[in-house]
Parts: C-alpha cells; sequence; structure tokens
C-alpha cells in the first residue's frame, strides 16, 4: 500500500473552508481573472462598492491598482476587514 502524505489533523476543517468560497470570474487590467473569497467577504465588498457608487468589478480594479504584490484575495479580505472596522466604529461609541 502505497503511503500517503498526512494532511491537516482535522481535514474536515480544510473542506469546510475551501467548499465555502465562492468563486467571481472578471476582467483586471484587461485580463481574465477570478477570485475566490467567503461569502462574507463578497457581501462587505458589494457593501463597499454600493457606498462608492462603483460596480464590484470597479472596486476590485482599485483594490487590484493599490495591492502591490499581495495576492488579490488576501488584498480583497483586507480591504473587506478595513471598511467592516471603519464601519463599526461610530455604532461602538453610540
Amino acid at each position: 500500500m502505497a503511503a500517503r502524505s498526512q494532511g491537516p489533523s482535522n481535514p474536515n476543517q480544510v473542506n469546510c473552508v475551501s467548499n465555502s468560497l465562492r468563486k467571481r470570474s472578471l476582467q483586471l487590467a484587461g485580463h481574465p481573472t477570478s477570485v475566490a473569497l467567503e461569502p462574507e467577504f463578497w457581501r462587505v465588498l458589494e457593501e463597499m462598492a454600493q457606498g462608492r457608487g462603483v460596480s464590484l468589478a470597479g472596486l476590485l480594479a482599485a483594490i487590484d491598482a493599490e495591492r502591490g504584490q499581495r495576492p488579490l484575495a488576501s488584498a480583497c479580505r483586507t480591504a473587506a476587514l478595513a471598511y467592516a472596522r471603519r464601519s463599526e466604529r461610530p455604532a461602538q461609541q453610540a
């Protein structure tokens, strides 16, 4: 019997995360690309786009332009988190 490599101690945890990703395809700088994020991040990004009066593709293009060497999915998550934190502050102070 061939040996199999050992994965994480809880393989269900990895499957749970990968199964919850939602992939969206778009064009950035004239090139087709796709981004896979959790639905919660997509909801925040959609809210961000609406608040800025741009399409989701337009928001992702702006994130792409500012991300430097960071992977696009990571830059999207970071932008969504920063937006959520800024949106949360006034509610906490009230």
